[in-house]
């Protein structure tokens, strides 16, 4: 591996390759099949997966620090990193010079040759693509699931043919994704997210409406009046929600008192033994059986996966009960919207920990929306302060200097029966490496307490 210049550039290399980490390193591997070249470029001096570059690709070129314009003269593509914004001033300068600008998933597209399911939305992604991994698996089906969550999506092409691909996607790699043919189109809801990086609200919309263009068959959430609008009249639909489902459709039904997953009025299973914990992780329950009745799942193996699995680390999981108060983590509520839709899952009164950096989220629409709810509120991170300017006058609020001190604050105020949950409604980044730490140190502080 050489760290280049410019003049040192590979002069053949028709592709750069713009941001290392791990989708880069997956670019690189796929490159490498193809027994294609490309120059490597990342603004950070010291890039993340250099060593890794160097063994996948010895005699790779990379150019850290500034990119020069002039380096777009030799290249007709760059594929780029989702992680970095489309208004980045290098990526404007290679539309400018009529350069194609692409994600790994077109990549991706254009090499697949088993159908793959595309699933979107602002919150609860990550579980369902895992819901449908396990329910193929129970149903005999050899299904792959990467992209957003877990795997890099090219790394999926050098394994064996599956029955099936399972993508989760972000608004990041749908903006920059023209071939988009799924076999299954999935679009969970919609809350603002991500201002930081799309232009608009309106912007982040339409990334993620772009799932169903070419989509075969589409799976919408009824409560989103205007995904319907999105999905192309000729290809087979289903919608969920947490309402009376109409024929064909899934959704809620009560049956003597107790409530219960439905298809129309065919009752499946009862939201008591679904193992996942809150109201929208029945949402996505729904969510995955429309889905897999699309892909030609069968009904039951799809019933025993949901009567079985707990939820993903981090998502409302339940870490310690102790003196009546319940400790739940969903350190992945890292927009307001997921964040609203934890505490509406949570039956009883909650203390609520929440901060870190906000991405353009709307706090006011945070505190309007769950003060009934809460008891308190402890705020930690770079956004405290608008965060607690925003529940002012609502519910009283602390603040607390790191995570140790938000949890002995909040188990300070906490009454028998309520419930502290750490729905922070930001991301980590000002703290904590990833989401993943941030919810592992709040288990860890939570630990502590019962000691």
């Amino acid at each position: 591996m050489n760290v280049a210049t410019e003049n040192e550039a590979a002069s053949n290399a028709k592709d750069l390759v713009y941001g290392l980490g791990a989708t880069g390193l997956s670019v690189a591997r796929f490159l490498q099949r193809q027994g294609l070249r490309a120059n490597y470029v990342d603004s950070r001096a010291v890039p993340p997966g250099m060593a890794e570059l160097n063994d996948i690709c010895a005699d790779a070129v990379v150019i850290v620090g500034e990119t020069p314009e002039s380096l777009l003269e030799n290249t007709t593509r760059v594929i780029v990193s989702p992680g970095i914004a489309d208004n980045d001033a290098y990526l404007k300068s290679a539309r400018a010079s009529h350069v194609e600008v692409v994600s790994d998933i077109e990549l991706f597209t254009g090499e697949a040759t088993a159908p793959f399911i595309a699933v979107t939305g602002s919150n609860g992604k990550s579980t369902v693509t895992t819901l449908l991994a396990l329910m193929c698996d129970a149903a005999g089906k050899t299904a792959y699931a990467g992209a957003n969550l877990g795997v890099p999506a090219l790394d999926l092409l050098a394994r064996d043919k599956p029955d099936f691909y399972l993508l989760e996607l972000s608004s990041f790699q749908l903006q920059r994704t023209i071939n988009l043919p799924a076999h299954v189109a999935v679009l969970l809801n919609i809350s603002p997210d991500h201002l930081d990086w799309h232009a608009s609200e309106d912007e982040y919309r339409a990334a993620k409406y772009r799932v169903f263009t070419q989509a075969q068959a589409a799976v919408f959430n009824r409560a989103d009046s205007e995904a319907a609008k999105h999905v192309p009249q000729h290809i087979r639909t289903t919608s969920f929600g947490l309402d009376r489902p109409r024929q064909n459709q899934f959704g809620l039904l009560d049956d003597h008192g107790e409530t219960f997953l439905a298809r129309g009025e065919q009752l499946l299973l009862a939201a008591t033994d679904v193992a996942m914990v809150g109201k929208h992780n029945l949402a996505n329950a729904l969510a995955a059986l429309a889905t897999g009745e699309l892909m030609g799942l069968d009904m039951a193996p799809m019933l025993q996966v949901l009567n079985e699995f707990p939820g993903l680390p981090h998502r409302m999981q339940s870490v310690a009960e102790f003196y009546g108060v319940h400790y739940i983590n969903d350190s992945k509520a890292t927009n307001v919207g997921a964040a609203i839709a934890s505490v509406e899952s949570v039956d009883g009164q909650v203390v609520l920990i929440a901060g870190g950096q906000g991405k353009g989220g709307d706090f006011n629409k945070l505190a309007k929306s769950t003060c009934s709810r809460l008891r308190s509120v402890v705020l930690l991170g770079e956004d405290a302060a608008l965060l607690q300017e925003a529940f002012a006058g609502h519910v009283q609020t602390s603040l607390a200097r790191n995570m140790e001190s938000a949890v002995a604050k909040a188990a300070a105020v906490a009454q028998p029966g309520d419930t502290v949950l750490f729905a922070p409604a930001c991301a980590s980044f000002d703290m904590y490496q990833n989401y993943l730490a941030r919810g592992d140190d709040f288990c860890a502080k939570v630990e502590v307490l019962a000691r």
